[in-house]
């Protein structure tokens, strides 16, 4: 469900009540029953919201909002638009709820709403994303280094070497590790996703690709030589390219993906492209997860004004990524 003070419970009432899911999916929302019943009134549907305690009781049929019931939070305690523990923390069971569901088997995916950092902090919980918390969640059956997030929209993929930490501290955490297993990451992701020999370019951190080492090493000391290990172990990988064209040149349909260096470096274009239908996809996990590309937008929270746009097209990925392993 998302933040409760945030636009994931309204964008998540639109996405069940707009859209006929029955032929790609079985939705089934895990938040609090209260809060989404008034997040129902708010979207005018008149979906009926039928609360379970566990998935066996779900309905299916048509018109029909199945609601995991977390039970948490007291909407009377929630300030709609305002990041809080309390809505911190229950935003991080939410997910925590839903992730050991599909370490069990019992549901196919995620398709997460979005949850705040502030109040994530707030409520003392020690990650800062989803990505952070879900690695976490598998214990020993990954390391950090073999999980990282692609953002997809219409046209366009990119996954980053580093996400979030301050641009001062970047360049450092830009080495020939990281980057190769950046690729390696994003190669394997893709060959899940249906996309087998698929074409990677890397984006250079420096203008003009460093110019030689004129305005910067790193390209030639750690993303270069990443690049040729890669290279070596089959994978069809471009680069460092400057960041001015790297992107336009996927969108061209040269490249199936790009690796960025930086968050803001892969984030603007992407919603610069095709803001409304980008999704997130955690590539690495033992489970499916997939994410609205928005934050919790608490400036138009619970006012009826936020686009399901973005979680639709979360959950088709979702179950779209989920048939794929079933066959596999």
């Amino acid at each position: 469900m998302g933040d409760p003070n945030g636009v994931g419970p309204e964008v998540a009432a639109k996405a069940l009540a707009r859209h006929e899911w029955g032929a790609l999916s079985r939705p089934l929302l895990v938040g609090d029953a209260k809060v989404m019943r008034q997040a129902l009134r708010l979207v005018g549907t008149a979906m009926t919201l039928h609360r379970i305690t566990h998935v066996t009781e779900a309905d299916f049929r048509s018109g029909t909002c199945n609601v995991l019931d977390l039970d948490n939070p007291d909407p009377t305690t929630l300030e709609p638009g305002a990041f809080s523990a309390t809505a911190g923390r229950a935003s991080v069971a939410y997910v925590r709820t839903a992730a050991e569901l599909a370490l069990q088997g019992r549901v196919d995916a995620l398709a997460t709403g979005p949850i705040n950092k502030a109040a994530l902090r707030a409520a003392g919980i020690p990650y800062i994303g989803h990505t952070e918390l879900l690695t976490a969640m598998m214990g020993d059956r990954v390391t950090e280094e073999q999980v990282t997030t692609m953002l997809a929209t219409r046209g366009l993929r990119v996954v980053h070497v580093t996400r979030h930490v301050p641009l001062a501290e970047v360049p450092a955490l830009i080495t020939n590790e990281r980057v190769l297993q950046t690729i390696r990451v994003t190669y394997r992701g893709l060959e899940q996703m249906g996309l087998p020999q698929a074409r990677l370019a890397v984006a250079a951190l420096n203008p003009h690709g460093g110019d030689e080492g004129l305005i910067g090493r790193e390209e030639i000391e750690h993303i270069s030589p990443a690049i040729d290990t890669a290279r070596q172990e089959g994978i069809d990988v471009q680069g460092p390219i400057p960041a001015d064209s790297v992107f336009f040149r996927a969108i061209e349909g040269e490249f199936d993906a790009v690796v960025a260096m930086y968050h803001d470096q892969g984030h603007i274009p992407i919603k610069t492209h095709d803001f409304a239908h980008s999704v997130t996809v955690t590539l690495g996990l033992p489970i499916v997860r997939t994410s609205v590309d928005h934050g919790t937008a608490f400036d138009i929270a619970w006012q009826g004004k936020a686009d399901e746009t973005s979680l639709v097209e979360a959950i088709e990925l979702a179950a779209q990524l989920a048939q794929r392993r079933r066959l596999a």
